[in-house]
């Protein structure tokens, strides 16, 4: 937590070049607010992260999905105080919720003002959580009927599948649909069609059941 006095200090992760610059000019006119780096996605933006030490980190949706939604927790391993802000999100329950338990504590929709953005990163950076009023429903609803954990699965080697592929044959064994599995990873639904199908004639597997059944190890319980 901040003093009253002291400046925030942010660093901006966004693919959009503009919305990068746009950013930048907002929080750096606030008086309180110095954004120290702003970049798109890289292999070694962990690394340039915790180079800058900001205080809080603003990251767009369009980041997360490159980074195959791994980026959040590894930013938070490295950089424990850190505070993550996803900006320019949609209002959807299970990319939401996802995020959260990534850990994130600042949640800002696409429609926000600057005025907005720059309220919620003051907040946080002072040990706040924002999150847009019509989700904070989700998160009561979450804690007071949890989901049960699913068993962890358990995959045969040497089926060459890319960790995406790997990770969408994990909520496909939980029985989600192809619709589900967009919006919790933040993709279009066809982006998923697209990687299931390629998974599929990777693997020789006629159905998406068939995909699983192919990748579990004997025995394993998933």
């Amino acid at each position: 937590m901040l003093g009253k006095m002291d400046v925030v200090q942010v660093f901006i992760l966004a693919e959009n070049r503009l919305l990068r610059e746009a950013l930048t000019r907002i929080l750096n006119k606030k008086s309180d607010i110095r954004v120290l780096g702003a970049s798109a996605f890289a292999p070694d933006i962990v690394q340039q992260i915790a180079a800058a030490a900001p205080h809080v980190l603003l990251c767009d949706s369009a980041t997360v999905a490159l980074s195959e939604l791994r980026l959040i927790p590894e930013v938070r391993v490295t950089m424990p105080d850190l505070k993550v802000v996803m900006v320019g999100m949609e209002a959807e329950r299970g990319t939401f919720l996802k995020a959260v338990r990534d850990g994130i504590v600042g949640y800002v929709l696409k429609e926000a003002s600057a005025m907005e953005v720059a309220a919620c990163v003051r907040a946080v950076a002072n040990g706040e959580a924002v999150c847009p009023p019509t989700l904070c429903m989700a998160l009561f609803e979450q804690l007071a009927n949890p989901a049960p954990q699913p068993a962890a699965f358990v995959f045969k080697h040497g089926l060459g599948l890319t960790r995406r592929e790997q990770q969408l044959v994990q909520m496909i064994s939980r029985g989600l649909t192809n619709k589900e599995i967009a919006g919790q990873l933040n993709l279009s639904e066809q982006t998923v069609k697209n990687h299931v199908h390629r998974m599929l004639r990777k693997l020789g597997a006629r159905d998406r059941l068939g995909a699983v059944d192919r990748c579990r190890l004997p025995g394993a319980i998933a």
